[in-house]
C-alpha cells in the first residue's frame, strides 16, 4: 500500500519561506511523477509543481521562479521549496504521486497560511 505523508506546513508572513516535505512509503521509482497539488477554500484543486522519474519539472505560471520541487531519491521524498510566499498562496497544499501502473496517490494536506 502506498502511502504519502506531507509536513512542513504552517504560518508564515508574506515574503516569507516554507519547505514542504513528501515522503513515501515505498520506493520513489515506484512513480513515475510525484508533485504539489493545492486547493484554497471555495475555488478546485489545481496544480502547483510536477517532477517526473528522470527529473523533469513542470510549474504553474502562478508559482514559476519562486518555488522549486525536487526529490531525494535516498530518503524517498519529494520536497517543495516556496520562496516569496503571497496571501493568495493560502492553501491546502497535497502530494500526489503517479505509479509505473498508473494508480493515482494523494495525501492528507498540509496547511499552509500566508498572513501578516
Amino acid at each position: 500500500q502506498v502511502q504519502l505523508v506531507e509536513s512542513g506546513g504552517g504560518l508564515v508572513q508574506p515574503g516569507g519561506s516554507l519547505r514542504l516535505s513528501c515522503a513515501a512509503s515505498v520506493s520513489i521509482f515506484t512513480f513515475i511523477t510525484m508533485g504539489w497539488y493545492r486547493q484554497a477554500p471555495g475555488k478546485q484543486r489545481e496544480l502547483v509543481a510536477t517532477i517526473t522519474s528522470g527529473g523533469r519539472t513542470n510549474y504553474a505560471d502562478s508559482i514559476k521562479g519562486r518555488f522549486t520541487i525536487s526529490r531525494d531519491n535516498a530518503k524517498i521524498t519529494v520536497y517543495l521549496q516556496m520562496n516569496s510566499l503571497k496571501p493568495e498562496d493560502t492553501a491546502v497544499y497535497y502530494c500526489n504521486a503517479v505509479t509505473t501502473r498508473l494508480m493515482d496517490y494523494w495525501g492528507q494536506g498540509t496547511q499552509v497560511t500566508v498572513s501578516s
